[in-house]
């Protein structure tokens, strides 16, 4: 099984990869193509994908039963004691602790910020 999810990408490369896989929902791209294929259609992914990003996620022989590759994105793929992990990355996080949590932004109702930040 392999399953492409394409974000921002230009029309033609989702027409291009709908001729080896089904498009299920928009920019997601499901099949069960050969290993070769696969491959081949990634290199396309990568070269055409422009400002867009691009995952591509398919089964393999392996403890988690599946693995990933990213084009383009944020959160990265890291190899952790055998098991593939996604980082993502810590925007306006200080080098030593987590961040302080913040107060709800002005203009929310009271019901939201209760809901939200278990407050009034």
């Amino acid at each position: 099984m392999t399953v492409i999810v394409l974000t921002n990408c230009p029309a033609g490369l989702r027409g291009f990869l709908t001729r080896w896989l089904l498009e299920i929902s928009a920019g997601v791209f499901v099949g069960n193509p050969s290993a070769r294929i696969r491959d081949a259609l990634w290199e396309e992914v990568q070269q055409y994908a422009d400002q867009g990003r691009a995952l591509l996620a398919h089964t393999t022989n392996n403890e988690q039963g599946f693995t990933f590759r990213t084009h383009d994105h944020a959160w990265h793929p890291i190899d952790h004691e055998g098991i593939t992990l996604i980082r993502r990355p810590a925007p306006n996080a200080p080098a030593s602790g987590p961040a302080p949590r913040s107060g709800p932004p002005s203009g929310w109702s009271r019901a939201s910020k209760r809901r939200r930040f278990g407050r009034g």
